[in-house]
């Protein structure tokens, strides 16, 4: 309804209308890497549908709003983004490691930890999309970094950065959980010259940095 309601507002005042839809919109994606023509395997009933759908049904809106009304509107596919000021329990996967190898708790592992994700620093995120909004193509265009990394692989990484001595908790996996998910950003790079920039080695740190800070404001408030 939000979507549908600034659709309407971008008609009447002539405004370009910035779409921030997701990498949830392939399902459990049976293409691997995705593109933006895939065409997804949601289940349309599932624990993540209402977001799944939620936010396919966007991307319909905007483009009947532009077909039908000639709003201009871009759609970014944004894949899992990290860094510095995210909320310390989001309960995203980065977020959730790194307060909890800070926190000394075990990491929580859903699964086998064999499932993939792709993982964007922010500010690569930021240009990008400041690229799609700046040029004249309507998109889709996925909007993220893929270099992929299974779970555990993602957990060795925070462990090397904050404590080497962190462990693993492993729990019984949620339902619907996307087991890979890679973007295909050939579009992207092609049509707005954009590609990401920053590894997750390199802006991890960057993240820890700061929710180590917060954390550690965080002990010192329940001390005082």
């Amino acid at each position: 309804m939000g979507t549908l309601n600034m659709l309407g507002l971008a008609k009447r005042v002539g405004a370009r209308f910035l779409l921030t839809s997701t990498s949830e919109i392939y399902g459990d994606p049976l293409q691997h890497p995705q593109k933006e023509t895939y065409w997804g395997n949601v289940n349309p009933i599932g624990e993540r549908s209402c977001y799944d759908e939620g936010k396919r049904t966007a991307e319909t809106l905007a483009m009947d709003y532009h077909r039908g009304a000639g709003v201009e509107v871009r759609i970014a596919r944004i894949f899992n983004t990290y860094g510095p000021r995210m909320c310390l329990d989001d309960g995203r996967v980065v977020s959730n490691f790194v307060a909890q190898a800070i926190r000394k708790q075990p990491m929580t592992v859903y699964g086998d930890g064999q499932q993939t994700r792709s993982f964007q620093y922010v500010s690569d995120l930021v240009d990008g999309l400041a690229a799609l909004m700046e040029g004249e193509h309507i998109g889709p265009f996925n909007l993220g970094n893929p270099g992929e990394f299974t779970m555990l692989e993602l957990s060795e990484v925070v462990k090397e950065t904050i404590d080497p001595t962190a462990t693993i908790e492993f729990k019984p996996n949620t339902a619907d959980d996307p087991h890979m998910r890679k973007p295909d950003i050939s579009k992207a790079k092609e049509l707005l010259n954009w590609e990401p920039k920053i590894s997750l080695r390199e802006g991890l740190p960057l993240m820890v940095g700061d929710f180590r800070k917060r954390i550690l404001n965080e002990d010192e408030g329940k001390d005082a």
